[in-house]
């Protein structure tokens, strides 16, 4: 049978198919990633219960319940609500640009919620670009279960990184935002029925005191617990560097497979570069289009196909011996 030639939808199966192996394979980065996400939600919720306790230490439990009770007995007050995100700070000494130590007050802000920018930043994206990548952060966390979603893909930014906005990065992301149950312009979808934002974010409220804004909240920390909060912080930031690191190396491989598939003419070749890179697949796999069986390539196994089917070949003698025979009887009948 003649080679097969390769074209464009082999290519991109055999591709897929050697990027699939690639992902399952285990490498250095791989392992980082993992490690970095499974030791992530035990340092949130650590922190979360010293920001508690550093919360409470500014506004009581006791402080807390007449709030409360003055909000609910009055119409016109409105001072206590549920909140995920503060500004914790203590005050320091910091050197000046003379080398002087002069006083200093350090802050951040630090926020719980699923959606909050790693870098800090208090302003949220919802579901917009900015900087900081849109829901990276939950792109990481989440990656296994965006993979099993349609038209969803957790490592569409580090694919699409460095290049301008285009309709099918929108769409991924709008995909992946609409799983995980971001809205397009809030923290969380109006419909919250099994949605990882509304999951992630309900472990991570407190009633706290105050106005709408949080950097009107400045609370008191130590220095001590001001660097847990920077760590916590920190490790969610080595979680997105790790997954773009593993994402980017997988991306390194792919660009050199796909450079040596469009330089083969053949379907063997490409069927063979697979085999070799631990991805074992035949030719029967690439090329079947549905039920019947494989594709048909050329005229010489359209027509082998054909004869194939015609096990028994009737001869030109037996043909007349037939017709004769058939004569004969029909005679006989007449008779």
């Amino acid at each position: 049978m003649a080679r097969i030639r390769l074209n464009h939808e082999y290519r991109n199966k055999i591709g897929n198919r050697i990027e699939q192996t690639l992902t399952q394979n285990d490498c250095e980065e791989k392992q980082k990633y993992f490690e970095a996400r499974e030791q992530l939600k035990p340092i949130q919720d650590q922190t979360w219960l010293l920001a508690k306790e550093v919360i409470h230490r500014t506004y009581t439990p006791d402080d807390i319940e007449k709030a409360w009770y003055l909000q609910n007995k009055f119409k016109n007050v409105n001072t206590i609500a549920k909140d995920s995100c503060f500004h914790f700070g203590f005050n320091g000494k910091k050197e000046d640009e003379k080398g002087v130590m002069e006083d200093h007050r350090f802050t951040k802000h630090f926020d719980f919620r699923l959606g909050a920018r790693v870098d800090g930043n208090d302003t949220q994206s919802y579901g917009r670009n900015s900087g900081d990548d849109t829901h990276s952060f939950a792109y990481a966390y989440f990656r296994d279960e965006l993979k099993g979603q349609e038209g969803c893909d957790p490592d569409i930014n580090i694919k699409m990184k460095g290049k301008e906005s285009n309709p099918h990065w929108t769409k991924v992301k709008q995909a992946n935002d609409k799983y995980l149950g971001f809205s397009q312009y809030g923290e969380e979808d109006s419909d919250k029925t099994n949605r990882k934002v509304n999951e992630w974010n309900k472990d991570f409220e407190i009633d706290l005191i105050g106005r709408e804004y949080c950097r009107d909240r400045q609370i008191d920390c130590t220095p001590q617990e001001f660097e847990i909060f920077m760590k916590w912080q920190g490790a969610k930031g080595q979680l997105i560097t790790c997954h773009e690191k593993w994402i980017e190396t997988l991306q390194s491989q792919m660009k050199e497979i796909k450079m040596g598939l469009k330089s083969y003419k053949y379907l063997d070749e490409g069927i063979e570069l697979a085999n070799e890179l631990g991805c074992n697949i035949t030719d029967a796999e690439i090329i079947r289009v549905n039920s019947t069986g494989l594709v048909i390539y050329n005229p010489k196994n359209l027509a082998d196909r054909v004869k194939s089917m015609n096990k028994t070949t009737i001869s030109r003698e037996d043909k007349i011996a037939m017709y004769k025979k058939a004569m004969a009887e029909r005679q006989g009948q007449a008779n």
